[in-house]
């Protein structure tokens, strides 16, 4: 990792390069590894495997602005649709420094596998642009968001591929998506992107819905093991949309955050940390570092700490098999995307600590983008009350269904959520067939 990478960037690098591996395995790597695990559990669909270890589509786009000092740049950007068996592509777009290839691919996959365990009718796409949005200027950004899209444009729609938010993105990012698609279609078309401003058909209850999943899946995986959220010890590593969002319920529960980081600090406080203070430090100066509610901690040390939850919120590859030995948490709850390796998988459930892996408890979000994304086609609108109590039911029935399986066939609640689906979308491609 070059020492330039590492300067002081935007809060929208959630976690920061501080926290990236180089030593841990290609997210992709990774991602077909979890797949080759399922193997031995898909009966007849096994002959369709390999469709889950080829991407359907990938598009590399190249993305030139003019800079405001009249010079001409160029930007890397990807959109990979993994699945599209059961549905349209659904996936992020993320706006990072270190975005790959191999990066959005196993993005793309896990967003199918989300889907798919959750029940939503969409396959799993992603996508990205290689670019610190702390380098350019807002005029900048906004013309390689309308590029991008422009370039992306013939592979995605409402009916073909919907992009959303994901790390350095938002809903701003979303609205110029929207606009430039509906501008070169020539009429508006709020459902190409969730994730949007309310004003233009976004959904009450998007921006909050990954960090409630992730709350809810660890109650849901805490009622199981019978134990009890007020007064357990919190660590959360990340502290954006998901990691933020996150603690503040836990802290609302009645649960102590002892440890909060970003790309900024690393900080701990036994006594517990006061979360609504730190949101509004980290929304003041856009980083944790200066915040006065809680000391200083080595990286390494925060992952040693002794908790009852620890929620990995940032970017993937965070829990490797070497960090995995020194956890000392009763129950981790995924709120980013892959963090944890299949090695450090095998070391966690060898040593008992259950893993509420990503493509459950992450799966808020796409969950209430799926609700935007039906609001805007029908262009009725649900309250905030009904998108919680809807999001909760599709939760806790995803949750309950996933731990069944896993009961059943005695695997991690990974893999059980793998098993139920790849069922789902190899099934969907065996009843579709090939065509030609």
């Amino acid at each position: 990792m070059s020492a330039t990478r590492q300067d002081k960037t935007s809060p929208d690098r959630l976690a920061g390069l501080s926290y990236l591996n180089p030593a841990a395995p290609e997210p992709w790597a990774s991602f077909v590894e979890q797949i080759e695990r399922v193997r031995p559990y898909l009966g007849s669909l096994e002959r369709w495997i390999e469709t889950l270890k080829h991407p359907k589509r990938t598009l590399i786009v190249d993305v030139p602005i003019e800079r405001d000092d009249g010079t001409v740049a160029h930007y890397e950007g990807y959109r990979v649709q993994h699945s599209l068996s059961r549905g349209p592509g659904k996936g992020g777009v993320r706006f990072h420094p270190d975005v790959t290839l191999n990066e959005v691919m196993a993005l793309a996959g896990w967003m199918t596998i989300k889907n798919a365990a959750v029940g939503l009718p969409f396959g799993g796409a992603k996508g990205g642009i290689r670019v610190d949005p702390a380098s350019v200027s807002k005029g900048e950004l906004q013309r390689i968001t309308r590029r991008y899209t422009s370039e992306i444009g013939i592979v995605i729609g409402p009916d073909k591929d919907i992009p959303a938010p994901d790390v350095g993105t938002n809903a701003m990012t979303m609205a110029v998506m929207m606009d430039t698609f509906s501008m070169n279609r020539g009429g508006t078309a709020t459902g190409v992107v969730t994730g949007k401003p309310i004003a233009l058909g976004g959904s009450l209850g998007r921006q909050e819905a990954t960090g409630r999943g992730v709350f809810i899946a660890a109650r849901e995986a805490a009622r199981h093991l019978k134990l009890p959220i007020e007064g357990a010890r919190v660590v959360v590593q990340g502290f954006g949309n998901v990691g933020g969002i996150g603690a503040q319920l836990f802290h609302e529960a009645g649960a102590r955050v002892i440890a909060i980081a970003d790309h900024s600090a690393t900080l701990v406080n036994e006594a517990g940390i006061d979360i609504p203070a730190a949101l509004e430090h980290a929304a003041a100066y856009g980083e944790l570092a200066g915040f006065g509610g809680a000391a200083s901690l080595d990286l390494e040390a925060f992952w040693r700490l002794e908790c009852e939850f620890l929620v990995p919120a940032a970017l993937e590859s965070q829990l490797t098999a070497e960090r995995a030995a020194g956890v000392h948490a009763c129950i981790i709850v995924e709120g980013a995307n892959g963090p944890t390796t299949p090695a450090a998988d095998d070391v966690l459930r060898e040593r008992g600590i259950l893993v509420v892996p990503d493509v459950l408890a992450n799966a808020g979000g796409v969950t209430v983008s799926y609700f935007e994304w039906v609001q805007d086609f029908s262009s009725f609108f649900w309250t905030e009350d009904e998108i919680n109590d809807r999001l909760e039911r599709i939760m806790v029935g995803a949750f309950g269904a996933i731990w069944k399986v896993a009961q059943e066939k005695q695997v991690s609640l990974r893999t059980a959520a793998f098993i139920i689906a790849c069922h789902r979308a190899l099934e969907a491609r065996a009843e579709r067939g090939l065509y030609p």
